[in-house]
């Protein structure tokens, strides 16, 4: 965390830019017309990346291990998460997506994709461009504060 305080109008855009952001991610997992609840999405976005252990879920969402054992259990209760033993450890299971899990989270990412185009659309060519140029730009601070993390724990990317 920065030691330094923030001059007023920096500290009022970061204040205006994490509510917006907040509200759009907030209207966007509620309100586009979803038929799988935001958690059962989050853990199939990290599943979608690679197969990953229960404890490495729960890490990267943030929630205690039984709260992530009872949302992968209900996912693999659908036939979206299928559980292998660990290839080089025997004692961990490695979770990964089946087929209808690509298909229900490919589903998903399209609905959640059409909610937010619709309310580009009206949008003018030059405000598009602006929208596309603060998307880079968010993109890339959260990259460096990625790296930073990666750094202090030690690992290369």
């Amino acid at each position: 965390m920065p030691d330094a305080t923030p001059d007023p109008a920096t500290a009022a855009l970061a204040h205006d830019l994490r509510i917006a952001c907040m509200r759009v991610a907030r209207r966007v997992r509620f309100d586009a017309d979803n038929t799988i609840a935001p958690h059962h999405f989050s853990v199939l976005v990290r599943l979608h990346e690679q197969p990953r252990t229960l404890g490495e879920l729960a890490a990267i969402e943030q929630v205690s291990a039984p709260s992530m054992s009872r949302s992968v259990g209900q996912l693999a209760e659908l036939g979206y998460v299928e559980r292998a033993p660990d290839p080089d450890d025997g004692r961990l299971v490695r979770l990964s997506l089946t087929p209808d899990g690509r298909r229900v989270l490919e589903r998903e990412r399209e609905h959640r994709d059409a909610w937010m185009a619709a309310r580009l659309e009206g949008l003018s060519e030059r405000d598009r461009t602006l929208l596309r140029r603060a998307t880079d730009l968010v993109e890339g601070i959260l990259e460096a504060d990625r790296a930073q993390d990666r750094a202090r724990r030690g690992e290369s990317r």
